[in-house]
């Protein structure tokens, strides 16, 4: 999710395809990411959890932070920034309190306050917290600092994921006793 909430918006395809083979190359698509380990679901259709659905090569990925070089794509066109809250589900949106709201205050980066001071082991409460203060006391130096705190916990592989998850729980809303925006 990008600044003052706005998704990130992606490029409409631009090449000439026909009808069939728009249609075929859906179908395609389709058919690998229902056969990709990622989409594993249970009886009822919900998807498994991270920790089943994530392959080795992913937990490989997550683990040095390599998942996160394709965002550097969106530092480039101007959605995101290095430094800033991290980009969270649109449909956490209505879940917000209003002071957890101001977190797209900023533009969203690719590391950040939160994720130098305990990454996905924080609650999601510690983590908007840390988003908050970031956004009211955002300079040149916090952001240098970020990045170099950022280097030193990849390199230690501090973090990366939530006891007893292998990334992070859904949030699903405060539970700090504020009501969360609708």
């Amino acid at each position: 999710m990008g600044e003052a909430g706005r998704g990130l918006t992606p490029r409409p395809f631009s090449g000439v395809m026909t009808e069939e083979q728009v249609d075929y190359v859906c179908e395609r698509l389709r058919r690998i990411v229902e056969a990709s380990p990622a989409s594993a679901r249970d009886a009822n259709g919900n998807l498994l959890p991270d920790a089943e659905r994530l392959t080795p090569f992913g937990r490989f990925l997550r683990s040095t932070s390599l998942d996160e070089l394709p965002e550097l794509f969106n530092v480039l066109k101007g959605d995101m920034s290095l430094v800033g809250p991290r980009p969270l589900l649109m449909q956490y949106l209505g879940r917000y309190t209003p002071e957890q709201a101001r977190r797209h205050e900023a533009l969203p980066g690719i590391t950040g306050w939160a994720q130098v001071n305990g990454r996905n082991a924080l609650t999601w409460e510690e983590k908007f917290a840390l988003d908050v203060w970031y956004v009211d006391n955002q300079s040149l130096w916090l952001d240098l600092k970020i990045i170099a705190l950022t280097v030193w916990k990849i390199l230690k592989r501090e973090g990366i994921s939530q006891p007893g998850q292998a990334t992070m729980e859904e949030f699903a809303g405060s539970t700090n006793g504020c009501k969360s925006v609708k």
